[in-house]
């Protein structure tokens, strides 16, 4: 049996930037050119006009789109089912659950539709029947063919091999003065009686005689030709087995088939279950396995009691973000493998140590193209190209006070590489389209937007960039709307939207939320408690998200909330 194979993805934070987006693209370039395979460019957000612009210029498709990595039963079902069809026989299922070490076997249709399921203890039971029914012991629903072929026995005549029909086993060992009585004494008739008998002549020709169904010879032992004539004449099925009596009494009765062995109350999931309701649900279930199938009942896997102990073998990178609430959903289940990020450290844990590098510095990109550069590594022209985009992007263009001399001296290094001007460069970027324009409100807000925890009090920060105010000013009354819509829907204190001009390097803050926190922002307003004047403010990282903690410690002390306040409190 196999599992799915792992895969890494590298994936940026939720409502991608540029950075996210770009580095994740860079990393997979550069796991690859260390010849690592398996890593995968991902997202886990929409893209926006800035983000299509550097990709179309240089020809990368956008990164795979994760909405959730939350553990579901595909990750850890055994796809490889071992299944038996529903025309098989016990022995065919006992072989297969002898050579692949199985308990549960699904039964299966020709197009692979799910019927029920077999297991060993059913099997078992069946050829160990209770004592106080001897006659179960000889029955075998079964066909004459389904025998021979069981058997690996030498069939001298055959009379309607194929029918399926319920027989009963004798071994026609005692003397043939008795023997037309026992079956006749047990309420069965001779035409669903199979004899088996050695080299005794006399049993043979009374057996076909009595009309019996079939009669089978053991040890390979040779016919007489007046038998094999009489049976023939009398529509007695002749056959020859190899084993002795004992065997050829145990592997008839095992050539019966399945089908009324069939348990056709199986208990059935879908693979996009999560994992965490199965674990539950096997908790209270005495069902060894679950049949993995899809709306048409067509079996996609099998997942038992055990699967679902297996560690999950889906494994993330995380790109330009290293906090769970930014992070794709689900992430905290999973293996996060390593961190590439320039921003501060969040409260994040992990069960195993793990590759952890973050720098100060004004982008993603930056970090990934200096362990390029480190390792010796050349990235191709487009992947450089892809990097510059990332650190334009995020130091809008070396502009934000979040830049650092490693940064200009990388964006110099991928400039030589991808033989493109910088400045050009930044200009195509940002003149790529208001998002503010692009967008409805509801999206402007979270086309780049982070939710932060500082000390149990969750607050939302989103930042657009636009080329002057003009298009913020017709949209911010609705602007407005959207973001205490946004304070209600994702529980928070408050939430605020940095509207930064890429040409004057100045930004307004707009703010919805607690009335307490937004009488202590001191910077000036334009409109009373709602938006302010920002100037030299462009970072949300190192500027505002500071200012913003400054401030909720400034209310701790004065009481006006506790250290442990719940997210979304005098809203």
């Amino acid at each position: 049996m196999t599992t799915q194979a792992a895969t890494t993805y590298i994936v940026g934070h939720k409502n991608p930037d540029a950075d996210a987006i770009c580095s994740a693209i860079a990393y997979a370039a550069f796991k690859e050119a260390r010849g690592f395979t398996g890593f995968v460019a991902a997202r886990c957000g929409n893209s926006n006009a800035r983000i299509d612009t550097i990709l179309t210029r240089f020809r990368q498709p956008l990164p795979l789109y994760l909405s959730d990595v939350t553990p579901r039963v595909r990750d850890v079902m055994v796809t490889d089912v071992v299944s038996v069809q529903q025309n098989a026989t016990c022995a065919e299922a006992l072989e297969l659950i002898d050579r692949h070490d199985v308990r549960v076997l699904p039964v299966v249709t020709d197009e692979n539709r799910v019927i029920g399921s077999v297991s060993i203890f059913q099997l078992g039971g069946f050829f160990v029947p209770r004592m106080d029914e001897p006659r179960e012991m000889r029955k075998v629903f079964s066909s004459l063919a389904h025998i021979s072929r069981a058997l690996k026995a030498r069939v001298v005549h055959s009379d309607q091999a194929d029918r399926l029909e319920e027989l009963f086993v004798r071994v026609g060992a005692m003397d043939v003065r008795s023997f037309g009585t026992i079956s006749s004494g047990e309420g069965v008739p001779f035409e669903k009686t199979i004899i088996i008998v050695g080299d005794r002549r006399d049993i043979q020709l009374r057996s076909i005689e009595l009309g019996v169904r079939a009669l089978v010879v053991t040890g390979n032992l040779p016919i007489d030709d007046d038998v094999t004539a009489l049976a023939r004449t009398k529509g007695v099925s002749l056959m020859v087995s190899p084993y002795d009596s004992a065997t050829t009494a145990w592997v008839i009765r095992s050539a019966s088939i399945l089908d009324h062995l069939v348990d056709r109350k199986f208990s059935s999931i879908g693979a996009e279950i999560r994992l965490s309701d199965v674990r539950k649900k096997l908790a209270t279930s005495s069902t060894a396995a679950f049949m993995v199938i899809d709306d048409n009942g067509i079996l996609q896997g099998i997942l038992s009691k055990t699967d679902v102990l297996k560690p999950v073998k889906t494994r993330l990178v995380l790109v330009d973000h290293n906090e769970m609430t930014q992070a794709v959903s689900g992430a905290e289940q999973v293996t996060i493998t390593e961190i590439i990020d320039h921003h501060r450290i969040g409260s994040l844990s992990t069960q195993q140590p793990i590759l952890f590098i973050n720098e100060p510095v004004g982008s993603t990109c930056t970090i990934v193209a200096d362990l390029f550069r480190r390792e010796g590594l050349v990235p191709t022209p487009a992947i450089a190209g892809i990097m510059m985009s990332g650190i334009i992007a995020d130091t809008l263009h070396l502009n934000s006070p979040t830049s650092t001399e490693k940064d200009t001296c990388i964006l110099a290094w991928l400039a030589k590489i991808a033989q493109i001007n910088s400045r050009e460069l930044a200009d195509t970027i940002f003149s790529s389209g208001s998002v503010i324009l692009a967008n409805p409100p509801g999206k402007v807000i979270r086309t780049d937007f982070k939710i932060y925890d500082e000390d149990g009090v969750r607050f939302a920060v989103s930042q657009v960039e636009e080329l002057g105010f003009g298009n913020f000013w017709q949209h911010a009354r609705d602007l407005a709307k959207a973001l205490k819509e946004l304070c209600v829907e994702d529980n928070l204190l408050f939430a605020c939207l940095l509207v930064t001009d890429i040409n004057t390097q100045n930004s307004l803050l707009l703010v919805k939320g607690d009335p307490e926190f937004i009488s202590r922002i001191n910077y000036p307003y334009v409109e009373k408690d709602e938006i302010f004047d920002m100037p030299g403010v462009v970072s949300r990282k190192k500027q505002l998200i500071p200012y913003i903690g400054s401030v909720l410690k400034e209310m701790q002390t004065d009481g006006v909330i506790a250290p442990s306040a719940s997210a979304g409190a005098n809203i």
